[in-house]
């Protein structure tokens, strides 16, 4: 349950940073701010550990892979799960904007099929555990009769 909330926040992550690139024209530094305000901990303290780093001159790219890898090593996330998220991130021609939504989409698109199998999975275990709930009792029921 915990894995799929984080990659719910995850995937909120990215559609806000799609948002800001898109509709407020910030750069990702400047995004990574905004959406600093708004997320709980641990992803805005990262966050401004990316605007603050981006700011000083190194590389986004590399800035935001280290907090967010550092960030999500307290989540309960596997490394899939972390290597999927950080993949939107990692890779040339990711200066221009129209590339960065481009391949911040992408990144959605996977993480959005990951959480729909996770879901998946998830609906299929409680349905074992319903039915394996349900003839326990009968067993006990045939047992003490």
């Amino acid at each position: 349950m915990g894995r799929l909330l984080a990659l719910r926040t995850l995937e909120s992550i990215l559609e806000m940073l799609m948002s800001e690139i898109r509709y407020g024209k910030a750069t990702l530094p400047e995004s990574c701010g905004q959406l600093a305000q708004r997320l709980p901990e641990p992803y805005s303290r990262c966050l401004r550990e990316v605007q603050l780093e981006a700011g000083k001159g190194a590389s986004f790219q590399e800035v935001f892979c280290l907090q967010m890898e550092a960030c999500m090593r307290e989540l309960p996330l596997k490394r899939e799960d972390r290597e999927l998220f950080l993949q939107s991130f990692q890779g040339q021609g990711f200066r221009d904007g129209a590339m960065q939504l481009k391949r911040l989409e992408q990144g959605l698109s996977q993480l959005a099929g990951r959480i729909g199998l996770l879901e998946q999975e998830q609906r299929e275990k409680c349905r074992i555990a319903v039915g394996l709930g349900a003839m326990s009792g009968l067993l006990l029921l045939i047992i003490l009769i």
